[in-house]
């Protein structure tokens, strides 16, 4: 059983004990992938962000090109897209171009391939790749060479086992410092130099205003260059959390219905996949758009964003575009791209700018 699935089962399990204790409901049977319909060409979102969807974009051989759960996605500096999906064939990175074609794919030292960032060396870029099924987070070239491995924490006593260490995703600072999110692990944000060397760690798993319940996803919000960021989440309570990139608490921002997955910025606005609303145990999940002062704008494959006395009206899936979304990648165009988690095995979706 992969990672996932013992996540999936254990969210089950300690939901049907812990009777009207969450928001979400998980079903107790698996949905069927023939059951997944979306209309050609169809048009989802609201407002100025709509999109057609495009659900062939990335169809492949799965004898050639096999994907389990698709995680995350990154673009680079020459315009092809990485994405990481689980498994252990010799393709936990899959690269594309633009019109979906493969154009390489590397990698079977990460078998639960999670968490995708970019980085910037020189003239050269660089991924961080999080694998909470190895419990190690890896810093790679572009072809797939190791650079460094971080693995559990030893500078503190959050972990009493190198297994605790579930790393999730991983932001980079301004000054090149980087962000490890344990999000199926301790809930601990560890805080590195460029060099791997620890600096400090802040949150945790708990219910207080500078802690977490899954902080699946970390970036650094740069949209006030003066005053940059971290926006984590904390997925089981379907929020946001900032940070300063000293650690210290600034505010939380609220989503109800919406599971996030990690957030990503684009411009003014801030995207994010919904991987679920109401089941685990079925397809389920869209897109979200919010504005600078996050407010959501649009939910691409869900309903129009409603607000009743300031608060967000828990939003809809609309049971036909996506199946369990876990990520989005914004390109140049303002097109979308859409690797799926629990989705039957399918490739990524394309969501053209309309």
């Amino acid at each position: 059983m992969n990672f996932k699935n013992k996540k999936r089962r254990e969210f089950i399990k300690k939901s049907l004990l812990i009777a009207g204790a969450g928001v979400i409901t998980p079903g107790l049977s698996l949905a069927n992938n023939n059951n997944y319909q979306i209309q050609s060409d169809a048009v989802v979102g609201h407002g100025d962000y709509k999109y057609k969807v495009d659900k062939n974009w990335a169809i492949q051989d799965p004898s050639r090109i096999p994907v389990n759960d698709c995680h995350e996605m990154v673009l680079d500096n020459m315009g092809r897209i990485f994405m990481t999906t689980t498994g252990v064939h010799n393709n936990n990175i899959i690269i594309y171009d633009r019109s979906g074609k493969v154009l390489d794919s590397w990698g079977k030292n990460f078998p639960g391939a999670h968490g995708l960032t970019i980085g910037n060396a020189a003239e050269e870029q660089f991924l961080f790749i999080t694998d909470p099924e190895t419990h190690k987070v890896f810093k790679t070239t572009l072809n797939g060479d190791i650079l460094m491995t971080i693995n559990t924490p030893k500078e503190f006593g959050g972990y009493t086992s190198d297994d605790l260490f579930k790393p999730t995703e991983t932001a980079i600072g301004p000054n090149g410092d980087i962000y490890v999110a344990d999000g199926y692990g301790e809930n601990f944000i560890i805080q590195y130099t460029e060099k791997g060397e620890y600096i400090r760690h802040f949150g945790g798993k708990g219910n207080g205003t500078a802690e977490f319940d899954c902080c699946h996803g970390i970036t650094l919000d740069n949209r006030n260059p003066e005053n940059p960021t971290m926006l984590i989440t904390s997925r089981a309570k379907q929020e946001f959390k900032r940070f300063t990139l000293d650690g210290e608490y600034i505010e939380t921002i609220p989503l109800p219905g919406c599971s996030i997955c990690r957030p990503v910025l684009h411009g003014d606005n801030l995207f994010f996949a919904v991987i679920v609303t109401k089941s685990w145990g079925a397809y389920d999940g869209m897109l979200a758009i919010l504005d600078k002062s996050n407010r959501v704008i649009s939910f691409p494959g869900g309903c129009e964003p409603k607000y009743q006395n300031g608060k967000l009206e828990e939003p809809i899936y609309d049971e036909r575009t996506f199946l369990n979304p876990h990520d989005v990648l914004v390109d140049n165009d303002e097109n979308l791209y859409v690797p799926q988690w629990y989705s039957g095995k399918t490739f990524p979706v394309k969501l053209h700018r309309v």
